[in-house]
């Protein structure tokens, strides 16, 4: 759908969206079933930045970053504005102007389809972005997108209030709806980690903990002590 703007959408409260932060990309994917990651395009510009938010979804115009200026209106405090392009675009689509922007909304960062530019700025400012590419060229304002509808983007289909989770593993995306099985998922895992971490630390292997050399042993791995003669 083109040329609309959803005013209405679900939120992200300030704890869930600290304790999904604080889990991470890597374990809240793995607990939700492994389900959720970006494609790796979509990278950090960044170095150890981790947040979470709602998102804001922007469907955009490739070289046309009219319809992001519209979505600023529609941030609240911690959200994420994510953005789609219709089609395969890495032009410069958001610089520092726009990131001064959401910075006074209150904006978590951004997670972006295509190219950004000003990214030392970017980094100076400390706003967080999550893109496809950096590049220096510039976009119009010309042509209409639409602003929180269903998106696709790095390979997961976004909606509205859904939970986005970035840090340096990349972006995970949480439907609204599942967000606190989730999170109660996640740290459980958590936990679990902990506790074969300090076994790993004090010396077991893995190869114990995980119970694997049954299975080693089934899919006929051999231990010798050398190599026999040719």
């Amino acid at each position: 759908m083109i040329g609309v703007v959803v005013r209405n959408r679900p939120t992200l409260g300030a704890e869930q969206a600290g304790i999904l932060a604080a889990l991470g990309v890597a374990t809240v994917h793995e607990a939700q079933g492994r389900t959720g990651l970006f494609l790796p395009g979509i990278a950090p510009i960044q170095q150890d930045r981790a947040i979470a938010g709602a998102a804001v979804t922007v469907l955009a115009q490739p070289g046309d970053n009219w319809m992001l200026h519209v979505a600023v209106e529609q941030c609240r405090p911690g959200d994420v504005l994510v953005v789609a392009c219709t089609t395969e675009n890495k032009d410069g689509m958001f610089g520092d102007l726009l990131a001064t922007s959401l910075m006074a909304r209150g904006v978590a960062g951004l997670v972006i389809d295509a190219g950004v530019r000003d990214s030392a700025e970017l980094r100076r400012m400390g706003f967080p972005v999550w893109a496809r590419a950096v590049h220096a060229r510039g976009t119009v304002k010309a042509t209409l997108g639409s602003v929180n509808v269903p998106v696709v983007i790095g390979g997961q289909w976004v909606k509205a209030g859904d939970a986005i989770v970035a840090d340096d593993d990349g972006v995970v995306v949480v439907p609204h709806a599942t967000v606190d099985d989730a999170i109660a998922a996640a740290q459980m895992r958590m936990l679990n980690e902990e506790g074969k971490r300090r076994r790993l630390a004090a010396g077991e292997l893995g190869l114990d903990i995980y119970e694997m050399r049954p299975k080693l042993a089934a899919a006929g791995l051999r231990y010798l002590d050398e190599l026999p003669n040719e």
